[in-house]
């Protein structure tokens, strides 16, 4: 249980009869070497991979809902263009700066059960709260602004880089680029 965060990536490979041979997909479900009897091939329309998956970051969540979902937060799919993977991607890299400099200070918070306890979070909580808040949600982690999260900030950095590598790629050698959707579960 919790909060489950996926990135998708779709692409349209659908045959149609006026597509010359070059033109045209050709997609084998394997199964143990063998086809799978239970997908036709000539069915297929989209390819989809699961690019990133992240776990209780409810920051980028509520930005993706805010952003993309039009604030509706559903657990159903939404759009994400390119532009905002660089606006993203853009918002992570000033937040991982401001953590860089930011000092760790000893925070009194509390827990399950209504126990205090001391914990670690960024000094600057405020500038980096005023970029890409967190969000309470039923088991979507904790809202502070910690080691946990600096770690999301850097993952997230490093996966938003290598997607923008791999369209600007596929872009050069002639190769459709698919289209990129969020959906999270919880």
């Amino acid at each position: 249980m919790g909060l489950d965060m996926y990135l998708s990536k779709k692409t349209y490979v659908k045959n149609w009869e006026h597509q010359s041979p070059e033109q045209k997909h050709e997609i084998t479900v394997l199964k143990g070497g063998k086809p799978r009897q239970d997908i036709k091939p000539e069915r297929i329309s989209y390819i989809e991979e699961e690019v990133a998956y992240w776990r209780k970051f409810n920051a980028l969540h509520a930005w993706f809902v805010n952003n993309c979902g039009d604030g509706e937060d559903t657990c159903q799919e939404m759009y994400v263009d390119e532009e905002k993977i660089k606006e993203i991607l853009g918002i992570l890299k000033e937040v991982k700066e401001i953590l860089d400099n930011s000092k760790k200070i000893k925070k009194v918070v509390t827990g399950f059960g209504g126990n205090e306890i001391e914990i670690e979070v960024y000094e600057d909580e405020e500038k980096v709260m005023e970029l890409l808040p967190t969000q309470s949600g039923f088991f979507f982690g904790g809202t502070e602004i910690d080691e946990y999260y600096k770690d999301e900030v850097i993952n997230s950095i490093e996966v938003f880089e290598v997607l923008l590598e791999e369209l600007e790629e596929h872009r050069r050698n002639g190769i459709p680029t698919g289209d990129f959707y969020y959906q999270a579960s919880w």
